[in-house]
């Protein structure tokens, strides 16, 4: 049961987008896990994980081959041994510490859906950074359960959505509970969760943007000339210089070589943004101080880059190598593939572009929690997500990225632009809705009105406040479990006759 979860959870998840399925794939999980000790809950859990993520993150294996999507995934499958431990002690204890009808179906669930976010909190945070990638909210960027982002973040939509399973697994197996009552019961649970109304994400006014996708050779393995990306780029906004915009967003890595040394490259953006009347926003790759940077620049015709964000979330493995010495006897053909490591950026990510505050994010940046809270503080209106995802191919990479996108717009209560070097590429109202798009490696543009959000949501209020708290009943309960837990009385002798 343990390694069916794994797809069913997966086909919860874009492209298949199934999301249903996540629901059962969670229960599943739960199921498997009941009734073990710590050795088989461990297997179970790493089982679980293992077949979830090899089929979740099978893009890694497009270019790079196996080694790199087996070790990620058996990495990230210990997490979930771990956390299916837990798991199987809150089954055990919490029943022995409160064995009423009410302690089974009222803290169960708690402590169990508490638990599993508390190893979605670990796996997204350590080490290096953490791997956020697979959160069983992720999944729900167009079910019903997407609004509630809003007002508890992907960590306590994931809670409300595991509490809902283990209450409905507690319901089916309690024994003492009428049938009709606990159809009831479960009708109830659902609909207090989806009962809650979307957030009203309000707006004042909006900002006209223009959104190129270039489709260039971006690939690590393209070997493509020097400047193709942004000789495409360049080709695909000649063909919208005559419209009138407020600003014009590139994705990342797309103004290469880097502007602020090549003079010819700043010349060709200067003449493009003079022409249009319109600052730019591009990705380029940086060298400052002896360190790379994958770096965002605000470029103004005759000024230059006013303002710039290096990426505060390098890929680990991905774009940097961390303890190169340590990991690269295990595959040294591999590690040597990245021949240059990104530095962690330490500036602020929000951009004042000729009035309007944007939040900047870049790429793998889109999962970190973190920084969202950060540009919501700096006081962002809308979302430029700058992207890369051409050595992803045509997989589900694109997709799943661009439905964290989509719940981070719904979670802030601001539009988002999504912005990919070859897809897939969209702008994003904060209700969730696409206002415009781009095919897929396609040459392509966007141009619409965003609007500018002035709202603060529960979620962007509490940040990782609703994570501490969902996580801390997990742990809290479990410990009061294991101090009160009563063990089972003896069986009482017959008497001798």
């Amino acid at each position: 049961m343990a390694a069916a979860a794994g797809p069913v959870l997966d086909a919860g998840f874009p492209d298949k987008d199934w999301w249903p399925l996540t629901f059962l794939g969670i229960a599943m999980v739960l199921l498997a896990q009941r009734g073990r000790r710590a050795g088989t809950a461990f297997l179970i859990g790493f089982v679980a994980g293992e077949a979830f993520y090899l089929v979740h993150v099978s893009w890694t294996a497009l270019y790079l081959g196996p080694v790199p999507w087996v070790a990620l995934s058996t990495f990230e499958a210990l997490f979930w041994g771990a956390g299916g431990v837990l798991i199987s002690l809150a089954y055990r204890w919490v029943p022995r510490a409160f064995p009423t009808l009410l302690g089974r179906l009222g803290l169960v669930p708690v402590v169990v859906a508490g638990l599993w976010i508390l190893r979605e909190y670990v796996t997204g945070t350590w080490p290096y950074g953490g791997f956020s990638w697979g959160r069983v909210a992720e999944s729900q960027s167009t079910s019903p359960f997407a609004p509630l982002v809003a007002w508890l973040g992907i960590s306590g939509v994931g809670f409300a959505m595991v509490w809902l399973v283990a209450f409905a697994v507690e319901l089916a197996i309690a024994a003492d509970l009428p049938g009709v009552q606990r159809w009831l019961l479960a009708g109830v649970a659902v609909s207090l969760v989806l009962a809650i109304p979307a957030w009203p994400a309000t707006t004042h006014g909006s900002t006209r943007i223009a959104a190129v996708q270039g489709n260039g050779p971006a690939g690590y393995f393209d070997n493509a000339p020097v400047g193709a990306v942004f000789n495409a780029q360049v080709a695909e906004t000649l063909k919208i210089t005559d419209q009138k915009v407020d600003m014009v967003v590139w994705p990342e890595g797309s103004a290469l070589p880097d502007p602020t040394r090549e003079p010819s490259y700043a010349s060709i953006l200067d003449a493009l943004s003079r022409k249009m009347g319109a600052p730019f926003v591009v990705g380029t790759i940086t060298y400052r101080g002896g360190d790379y940077y994958n770096t965002s620049l605000l470029w103004k015709a005759g000024r230059g880059a006013v303002d710039f964000y290096d990426k505060k979330h390098p890929v680990p493995f991905g774009e940097y190598v961390p303890d190169r010495a340590f990991w690269r006897p295990f595959a040294p053909s591999l590690i040597d593939l990245i021949g240059r490591d990104y530095t962690p950026g330490t500036r602020d990510n929000v951009f004042a572009v000729d009035g309007v505050r944007a939040g900047i994010s870049i790429c793998f940046d889109i999962v970190d929690d973190q920084l969202l809270t950060d540009m919501m503080h700096g006081g962002a209106q809308i979302i430029l997500a700058q992207t890369n995802n051409a050595d992803f191919g045509e997989t589900d990479e694109n997709q799943q990225q661009l439905a964290i996108a989509r719940l981070r717009a719904i979670e802030s209560g601001r539009s988002l632009v999504n912005i990919s070097t070859v897809g897939s590429s969209q702008i994003i109202g904060p209700d969730g809705r696409t206002i415009a798009s781009t095919p897929p490696f396609r040459p392509g543009h966007m141009i619409a009105e965003v609007p500018l959000g002035t709202t603060t949501t529960p979620a962007t209020l509490l940040s990782r406040g609703i994570e501490i708290l969902v996580m801390g009943l997990g742990l809290f309960g479990l410990m009061v479990a294991s101090a009160s837990r009563r063990e089972p009385s003896p069986a009482p002798r017959r008497a001798l006759r």
